[in-house]
């Protein structure tokens, strides 16, 4: 009777640990994933913002030699 009851605890406890092992596995699962996504979504922020400073930049150099290029123009007819 002793044994059996012994090896009922033992079964016992092995499915509870088995099913917190499963649940760890899992929770760390989740974070990787979400790690992962942050990463991610961070990434495409930082290369967002690099490509929108290099257009700004296009921009500007653009409205400048086209300014410069309409004075000059201005001025050769002018003359």
């Amino acid at each position: 009777m002793k044994m059996k009851q012994s090896i009922t605890q033992f079964e016992s406890a092995f499915e509870q640990e088995t099913s917190l092992e499963r649940r760890r596995r899992e929770q760390l699962r989740q974070r990787a994933a979400n790690r992962s996504r942050a990463r991610r979504v961070e990434r495409s922020q930082q290369h967002g913002s690099v490509r929108f400073s290099v257009l700004a930049i296009c921009l500007t150099v653009t409205v400048v030699v086209v300014a410069v290029a309409m004075f000059e123009a201005l001025g050769l007819l002018i003359s």
